[in-house]
């Protein structure tokens, strides 16, 4: 049987403790950090599709194009590949992997590309999602 527990406070972090030690021989345990949220992935994908309606420096690209170039200039792996086209497209690192956190970074990177290439956002995004 399969469980995951949020540890949020003692009393979960004691249950998963007990977990463990009446956990059979040869379980698994993994402990991660929690991953983006659903809202983090909406505004990353509002300012993404407004970073490609800007063109900001004359780059047409689309949000999911933007996307890969934000996430290499957060330093994550991703690479492009030649297509059977002859043109590259974006493989490699999936932000549906990212931390809370390399969300909350990645957001507030392009927010920061936005400003200094007068980039107008679309709506007032909730910043709590960052």
């Amino acid at each position: 049987m399969a469980q995951t527990v949020l540890l949020r406070g003692p009393s979960q972090r004691d249950f998963a403790k007990t977990m463990i030690d009446r956990a059979p021989v040869d379980a698994v345990v993994t402990i991660k950090a929690a991953t983006r949220t659903n809202e983090q992935n909406s505004l990353m994908w509002c300012l993404l599709s407004d970073l490609s309606r800007a063109k900001p420096e004359g780059r047409m690209h689309t949000p999911e194009v933007w996307k890969q170039l934000v996430m290499h200039a957060c330093g994550h792996a991703v690479q492009f590949e030649i297509g059977l086209n002859g043109q590259p497209f974006p493989t490699g690192f999936r932000s549906s992997r990212m931390t809370k956190a390399e969300m909350s970074d990645l957001i507030e990177w392009i927010y920061q590309y936005g400003a200094e290439h007068s980039v107008q956002w679309s709506d007032s995004y909730d910043e709590r999602a960052a």
